[in-house]
Formats: structure tokens, sequence, C-alpha cells
């Protein structure tokens, strides 16, 4: 089997392959099932976590949040409407465009965030190893 650019994969290189999408799918589920044991639904914390940590700002569009999260406009219109539900975040009107609104955190989400956040960073600490990336045995091609 070769890949795109001709090299052949080597036995190690799908062992490498395997073993970093096994850490992956272990940090998601640890990552579901701790958010889920706090009441909020994987989706509702990557909506918390885009909006802390969207670049230069405490906010974000429902059109920007969409991009981040790699979902359609209506169904963050959606996650947002039940995150607000929860006290999770806040709409405000947008200063300068009259048609768009600002989703915030509000600070229970801030403290949910920050907890959530905290036990995400203790397992990434404990899986290091499974989740460093790849080390490619098969030279690359010549060009």
């Amino acid at each position: 089997m070769t890949n795109p650019e001709g090299a052949q994969l080597t036995k190690q290189d799908f062992e490498a392959l395997a073993r970093f999408r096994f850490g992956i799918r272990r940090y998601l589920r640890f990552s579901e099932e701790t958010v889920r044991e706090d009441g909020l639904t994987p989706q509702q914390y990557q909506l918390l976590l885009a909006l802390k940590g969207f670049p230069g700002r405490e906010w974000a569009s429902v059109r920007e949040l969409a991009e981040r999260l790699q979902l359609r406009h209506h169904s963050v219109v959606e996650l947002v409407n039940r995150a607000q539900a929860q006290d999770l975040v806040r709409r405000e009107a947008h200063p300068d465009d009259g048609r768009a609104v600002r989703v915030l955190l509000t600070p229970r989400g801030e403290e949910v965030l920050a907890r959530l956040s905290a036990l995400h960073r203790d397992e990434l600490r404990r899986m290091h190893t499974v989740l460093t990336l790849p080390v490619w045995n098969s030279a690359p091609p010549e060009g």
C-alpha cells in the first residue's frame, strides 16, 4: 500500500497510526463521559471551549462558532439556545452590526468550563505518550 506521496507505509507506520487513533478515541471517550457527569453534552463543552478559546476576544458570533465547531448555522443556534437555558452563555447585540449577535460565557459557564478544562488538561498530561504525533518509519519520497 502506498500513500499519496508514493512512499510505502511500514508495519510500524500502521502501528503508529493505530496507536494515535486509539489515543484520540480514548481521549474523546474520557471527554464525553466527563462532561456528561457534569450535566453537559459534549457539544455544549465544545461550545464553551470555542468561546473561551476564540482568538483575541471573549465572544464569538454564531457564524464564527459554526465554523469553529464545524456545524451548520442552525445547529449552533439550537446549541446556543440550550446552553443559554442552562445559564452557560448569553447573547448580546453586536455594537457595530445590528444583524449580528455576540455569544458570551456567563459566570456559571466560566466556572463550569474552568473545572472541566482542568480535568481535560490533566487527562491529556496522562495520555501524553499515546497522543504524541506518530514518527514515520518510511522515508519521504525524493523530489
